[in-house]
């Protein structure tokens, strides 16, 4: 395995993981957070949906700009 390979593949694993648990640990605080709130499930609206998803683009354009340097 060539060594161009072996840190693109540890860059793949470790992102993957990291972002599985930011994932679940985001859909676990959204989750208790609408139980504590409506003792149901959560109501999103489109706005905020629409919020949240251009805040995300901007910290994935964040993340992957750091591969500039």
């Amino acid at each position: 395995m060539s060594t161009i390979d072996s840190w693109r593949t540890k860059t793949l694993i470790v992102g993957g993981i990291i972002g599985a648990l930011v994932g679940v640990g985001t859909a676990y605080l959204l989750a208790r957070t609408a139980e504590e709130s409506h003792g149901g499930p959560p109501k999103i609206s489109t706005g905020d949906a629409i919020k949240s998803a251009i805040g995300i683009v901007g910290i994935v354009r964040g993340i992957a700009s750091l591969g500039d340097r």
